[in-house]
């Protein structure tokens, strides 16, 4: 296996948050039964609520491209998010090197 992380900026439209949120949130919640899903971070900018990024990490980066960016689940979210984008979506890919955790209460 090939572990991928990606990271993804969705600049929506003014306005649009809360249902790019409601387009984006059942993906995720989906995608974490996934047998090579590792996890995600949904960010919103703290500065610009138009602005979120998206962290993402599989084990397999095939599996990926390959078996997930086909799953139902996504199909919704992709027909919709080009609507609620002010620019193209930007995605990174990147592998890790090195993984410090501090997991606080």
């Amino acid at each position: 296996m090939n572990p991928i992380t990606m990271i993804v900026i969705n600049w929506v439209k003014p306005g649009c948050e809360a249902e790019y949120r409601r387009c984006v949130e059942p993906v995720l919640d989906a995608m974490r039964h996934e047998i090579t899903f590792v996890n995600t971070i949904l960010h919103q900018d703290a500065e610009d609520p138009t602005r979120f990024m998206l962290y993402e990490t599989w084990a397999d980066h095939d599996d990926f491209f390959v078996k997930q960016m086909k799953k139902s689940y996504r199909s919704e979210y992709e027909r919709i998010l080009p609507s609620l984008l002010r620019v193209p979506r930007e995605i990174s890919f990147f592998e890790a090197l090195r993984a410090d955790f501090n997991f606080y209460a």
